[in-house]
């Protein structure tokens, strides 16, 4: 099953400067996605108070520096939480922006560019720990926006900057939006709480310790119907009016989960999980496992080497098997970021450490995953392929996933 990936490119990113956030996104219309380097704010201590963006690199695949925005801090601030940034389409003219939280201001700037096209005021002093964009108000062209700060307060925000809602409970790291009733409009998955889009509690988990770290969304029994996927103190599975189907307990502390059809053969979608089992950098541990989609576990990683930071995504589309594989990445005590298959085998293993993103780089039908550190990204496919421009008129649409960009990831299993 084993496959050797090729690198297909080599990009210097040192002009971006020290523990950048990488964001991809098609900036300059050329039908291609640009790497956007994000660096944050330093000298505060992230775990209660939330980073500020302080530079901005956005490069081309072919490594040209296309423009920069502030100027790299030795000292920046380390990816312990959100960067407040992200690209979209933020107007709906068909070309992406870039929108970020710079000196307590919210910025929405040209991608092209990098220049400023408008700039607004925060409704708090502390809302600025991420950006999630949602339609709120039915305008499926211009988006709205919800602000948070570390771990209390929501608040929703129309296209114009107009305080539509806020909202305080025990919020999460990134609340995910998702049109659970059909109406044109988002709901709110703010940690435990099920929020209409006008901000009003429809439910709430009230039987969930600690915070919700990652939120999925897919249809995971297969019955026809979406169910919400919650990883925290455990993995939950639920329905969309809050009844519990499932849960697995079998782990410490649910820090990652990912949805997708790891494995052939098995009905609906598998879960798989990040268990962080020991913290701390002398004896830290972590271990990877896999659910079926009625939450019986199918097998866990008996971890050998030390580590306990690891980040798992899925990744769709890498080659033609038909399956899903688990990104897993800054795991530690050597271990390389690799894709692994629903029988818990490594089929690639990327040379190189770092953190790592993934997307359809060039409308290739394929993903690409880049690996990068603070100097260089690698980017790795499972074929050879020319990153070719395509002739494009419009940025090419950026995706739900990539227009929601965090360190916990959640998402969307649509199929």
């Amino acid at each position: 099953m084993y496959h050797q990936p090729y690198e297909i490119g080599r990009i210097d990113i040192s002009k971006a400067g020290e523990r950048c956030k990488m964001l991809l996104g098609d900036l300059n219309g050329d039908g291609r996605l640009e790497m956007l380097l994000v660096q944050a704010d330093g000298g505060i201590d992230d775990r209660y108070v939330p980073h500020q963006v302080s530079c901005l690199t956005a490069y081309d695949l072919d490594g040209e520096l296309l423009w920069q925005v502030g100027k790299p801090d030795p000292d920046a601030g380390g990816p312990g939480s959100d960067y407040p940034a992200q690209i979209a389409d933020w107007d709906g003219d068909g070309n992406n922006e870039v929108i970020c939280i710079m000196g307590k201001k919210f910025l929405i700037l040209d991608g092209k560019t990098g220049d400023i096209k408008s700039t607004h005021s925060l409704p708090g002093d502390e809302a600025h720990d991420c950006i999630i964009l949602a339609n709120l108000t039915g305008n499926e062209q211009k988006l709205d926006v919800i602000l948070k700060d570390r771990y209390k307060t929501l608040w929703a925000l129309d296209h114009d900057f107009n305080l539509l809602w806020k909202h305080e409970g025990n919020v999460g790291h990134f609340p995910w939006v998702y049109d659970i009733d059909a109406d044109g409009k988002d709901e709110v998955m703010a940690g435990y709480d099920m929020l209409d889009h006008d901000g009003s509690l429809l439910w709430s988990c009230t039987d969930l310790d600690d915070h919700a770290d990652c939120i999925w969304f897919g249809d995971v029994n297969g019955d026809g119907h979406i169910e919400m996927v919650i990883g925290g103190s455990v993995t939950v599975m639920m329905d969309l009016y809050g009844h519990e189907i499932w849960r697995y307990a079998d782990s410490i502390e649910s820090q990652h989960i990912a949805l997708g059809k790891f494995c052939d053969g098995l009905p609906g979608l598998q879960v798989a999980g990040l268990d962080r089992i020991i913290r701390g950098n002398e004896h830290g541990k972590d271990g990877m496992f896999l659910l079926d989609c009625e939450g019986k576990e199918l097998w866990k990683e008996d971890r050998t080497t030390r580590g306990w930071l690891t980040i798992i995504e899925p990744v769709r589309d890498w080659d033609d098997s038909g399956l899903d594989y688990i990104l897993a990445y800054r795991r530690g005590g050597g271990v390389l970021p690799s894709l692994v298959d629903g029988q818990m085998r490594t089929v690639a293993e990327f040379g190189k450490e770092g953190y790592a993103v993934h997307a359809d780089l060039c409308q290739t039908g394929k993903e690409q995953i880049i690996i990068y550190d603070a100097t260089v990204a690698v980017l790795y496919s499972s074929s050879k392929i020319e990153l070719t421009p395509w002739i494009s008129k419009k940025a090419e649409p950026q995706s739900k996933r990539l227009y929601s960009s965090t360190l916990y990831p959640g998402g969307e299993v649509l199929i």
